[in-house]
């Protein structure tokens, strides 16, 4: 089953893939898609609000993060990683658990980063905000680090995260029955 979108004016077809007995999403993967990932980035930037930085979290914000400070001009993004890196020091910690994801994982900030993110505005950006776990931990690095919120930002914005008046996106991403039904 596959449910079609249209997406910063591409057509795609995304596999509706199974949550749980009752809960199913449509995926959506930005990676290997460089057309779809560079017009996303350049819709996306044309509605955000003015930053010092934009971070997101490993992994598939990452094609997102890149095209949009390519695109911007800026010479760097922070990236939150999934596990500490041997060259991260004095590493700021987070837990998360994804819709996506079966267990809870821990999102990681270089210290390095976090001093560039104190005091700065920060553009927060993800493929797909959903239940908005993943968003409230990198608010919180933010947070940690004296960094000030001033954006975030997905491609799609999935079920309750629709109706969030803090959230921009290009596109409502409906759940699905197992059947392959959009719910209402």
């Amino acid at each position: 089953m596959y449910y079609p979108m249209t997406i910063a004016g591409l057509d795609r077809q995304l596999p509706i893939c199974k949550v749980s007995d009752s809960l199913y999403i449509a995926g959506f993967v930005i990676f290997g898609d460089p057309e779809l990932t560079v017009a996303c980035a350049r819709e996306l930037l044309k509605i955000a609000p003015e930053y010092d930085y934009i971070l997101t979290a490993e992994a598939k914000g990452i094609p997102l993060a890149h095209e949009m400070a390519r695109q911007a001009g800026d010479s760097r993004y922070i990236l939150a990683r999934k596990a500490p890196k041997l060259y991260m020091q004095d590493v700021f910690e987070v837990s998360v658990h994804s819709i996506t994801t079966a267990k809870e994982q821990h999102l990681y900030l270089d210290g390095a980063d976090a001093q560039r993110i104190h005091g700065k505005r920060i553009l927060i950006v993800d493929d797909v905000i959903s239940t908005g776990e993943s968003l409230t931990a990198l608010e919180k690095l933010v947070e940690q680090a004296g960094g000030l919120i001033c954006g975030r930002m997905a491609i799609l914005a999935e079920g309750d995260a629709q109706d969030r008046e803090d959230i921009q996106y290009l596109e409502k991403l409906p759940l699905f029955h197992p059947d392959g039904t959009v719910m209402e």
